[in-house]
């Protein structure tokens, strides 16, 4: 048989798909990478992805609690928003950790998805209505600099715990620990937007600066939504 006429296997065919989380649809994302580990690397990976999920849980409950809290002594809806965004990353990393808790993890995938998908849909509704509202009148916010020195620490914790989740997450073929690692690396860009809006505003009284950031801030998240509710972050 010539080389022009022979059809290539299957398992190369998609371009752009070495990592085989992109199926035709109707094929589940995950199946294709799963079907080609080792079941011994499979539990490595997922008992990975489950500590992970836990650091992630841990962190931002620590998070959530000095954040809330001086937020309400600064009257600061910058930080106060940015706590309940970690009590919302609280919920997407619990889905997956109650995803991969269970002897098929692939059976509750997509639910996981759901619930990291509404999380983010919830966050970038928060962060718009508390921008808009500071935007139009808030009162400004004083002076934080247990605020500052949060932000600063989450800019440096969030994208390694981002990184190693999704490169697990990748490996094992799972979408939602994608996703959630997505979510992760969002609670990233919004310390920096945080940060950048406290050191403003203390160094300069720019109240606004925050705000307009944090706009840009939930455009994104309403995408990662999106794509998580496909089941699309897998690729």
């Amino acid at each position: 048989m010539s080389e022009d006429n022979r059809t290539e296997p299957p398992s190369t065919a998609a371009a752009g798909c070495a990592d085989g989380c992109c199926a035709p649809a109707g094929i589940s994302p995950i199946a294709p990478a799963v079907a080609t580990l080792a079941p011994a690397r499979r539990a490595v990976l997922s008992r990975r992805v489950r500590l992970l999920v836990s650091a992630t849980i841990a962190y931002n409950v620590v998070e959530a609690v000095i954040a809330i809290a001086a937020g309400t002594v600064a009257s600061s809806t910058a930080l106060v928003g940015f706590g309940l965004d970690s009590v919302i990353e609280v919920a997407s990393a619990a889905a997956v950790a109650w995803q991969f808790s269970g002897r098929d993890p692939q059976a509750r995938e997509r639910t996981a998805l759901r619930v990291i998908a509404v999380s983010f849909f919830a966050l970038a509704a928060y962060v718009t209505v508390e921008s808009v509202r500071a935007l139009v009148g808030g009162a400004p916010a004083e002076h934080s600099g247990v605020g500052i020195a949060l932000a600063a620490v989450s800019l440096v914790v969030m994208p390694v715990l981002s990184h190693l989740q999704r490169r697990a997450g990748r490996e094992l073929g799972s979408a939602s620990a994608v996703a959630d690692s997505r979510q992760t690396l969002l609670c990233t860009y919004l310390s920096g937007v945080l940060l950048v809006g406290l050191l403003l505003n203390a160094l300069f009284g720019w109240s606004w600066a925050d705000p307009v950031v944090a706009l840009l801030v939930a455009a994104v998240a309403l995408r990662e939504g999106r794509e998580a509710w496909r089941g699309e972050h897998c690729c």
